[in-house]
Formats: C-alpha cells, structure tokens, sequence
C-alpha cells in the first residue's frame, strides 16, 4: 500500500474543538476543587510557617535548638503510608475536604527558609517595637514579614505549585468525585479511556483518535494555565528569596 507523506509549512487549520469537550461538568468540579485546595491549603500552610519560621528564628528562646532539632528529624524520617492513613482515619478526615487542607500543611525545607529570612531582620528593631507596646504578632505580620517580602513570596509559590499538583492524598483519601481536584480528573483522562468518552462516536475512526488525544494534550494545558500565569508575577522575587542563606558573612 503507497503512502502520500506531504511535508506541511504551516498548520492546516485552527480548531478550539478539544478545549470545548475538556470543560466538562467533571473537570469543572475538579478546577472548582483545586481553587479551594490551593487558597485554602497555602493560606494554612503561609500561616503555620509564619509563626513556626516566627519562633525558631528569635534569640533567647530556650528550647529554639531542641525545637529545630525534632522538626528537622521530620524531614528525614517518617512513619510512612500506612500510619499516615490510620491516622487520617482517626481523626475522621476519610473523604472530607480537611484530608487535604490539613495533614500536609507544613513542609519543613519551607519553615527553615522562612526562619532564615526572619533572622535577617535587625533584633533592635523588633526591640524597639516592643517599647512601643507591640506584641509578637505585631512584630510578625507589620515588621518581620514586609521586610521578607522576598521569600514570603517564593515561599507562597512553592506551597502553591504543590498544592496545584497534588493528587496523592486525593486518591488515598477521597471517595466522592464531588471532592476531586483537578489532578484527579487529570490522571483519569491520560491514563484511562476517559478522553474517548469525551468524543462522539459519530466519524471516522482516525479523526476521533485524532480528537481523542488533542483532548488529552488541551487537558494538560488547561490544568498548568493558572500556574504559567501566576509564575512571572512571582519570578522577580525568586532569585533573591531562594538564596536567602546561602551566604554566611
């Protein structure tokens, strides 16, 4: 059988066919989801970092070394899945949105950042508040905060990517599609035969195959969007916040 190959110079035509089978009632769910997931989630994790970072990164604190030592050990080790899931159990978060807000709101490599960018800032001016009447959440959220805007904004990204991308515990501890997020969706569509029941069974063969995976690459597209939009208002920041004690002087 001869084949015709024709080289193409341009694209043959343009077509927003797939983006409209990809915003289905489902997928529309788990965007909803994931907006809740990641405002939510980052908002928790900003604020237990904030104070944690708060604590660790101020002189005189007598169990600051003990303290950091036990929350360093948690990076290394943990107990792994199946505690993880009993625990989860126990506190009754099985297929409730707090299974996802919760249990992973703090990393550690995060918290340590933050404590070095809060160390930065002069203890005399933190004093000096002090004097004044302020307390410590005062000196937190209108001294030490704004003076790291750098890192509390590379920080607020991170957490953010990863809520965004998160699917693991979504699996493990969700039951009802109303609570999926997005990635759920994601992984069902890439990995199963989800994209083809987004096509009509009208056609030929070839063009619906053909639907079938635009569908699979219009989903990818739409579910990293937010990102790609959020990151360059963010980029400025990056350089100068990851390097936060990287140099000792």
């Amino acid at each position: 059988m001869k084949h015709d190959f024709t080289l193409l110079w341009w694209p043959k035509g343009f077509s927003l066919t797939a983006y409209s089978r990809v915003f289905t009632n489902d997928l529309l769910t788990g965007y909803t989801n994931t907006l809740i997931y990641v405002v939510g989630g980052t908002a928790i994790s900003m604020l237990l970092t904030f104070f944690g970072a708060y604590v660790l990164s101020r002189k005189g604190y007598m169990l600051k070394k003990p303290l950091t030592m036990f929350i360093l050990f948690t990076m290394y080790f943990s107990g792994g899945i199946v505690p993880f899931y009993l625990w989860i159990q126990e506190l009754g978060f099985i297929d409730t949105r707090w299974a996802i807000l919760v249990p992973l709101a703090l990393n550690t490599y995060n918290m340590i950042v933050m404590r070095t960018a809060f160390a930065s800032v002069p203890e005399s001016l933190i004093e000096a508040a002090k004097l004044d009447g302020a307390s410590d959440i005062t000196c937190l959220f209108r001294i030490i905060i704004p003076l790291s805007k750098a890192t509390v904004a590379v920080i607020l990204l991170f957490y953010a990517v990863a809520r965004w991308n998160e699917w693991l515990p979504a699996a493990m501890f969700l039951r009802s599609r109303e609570l999926f997020p997005l990635q759920i969706f994601l992984r069902e569509i890439l990995l199963t035969s989800s994209a083809e029941s987004m096509v009509n069974t009208g056609g030929d063969a070839s063009s619906m195959l053909a639907l079938s995976e635009m569908i699979k690459y219009a989903t990818i597209v739409v579910s990293t969007l937010p990102i790609l939009v959020v990151y360059p208002f963010v980029q400025k920041y990056f350089v100068s916040g990851v390097m936060v004690g990287g140099v000792k002087e």
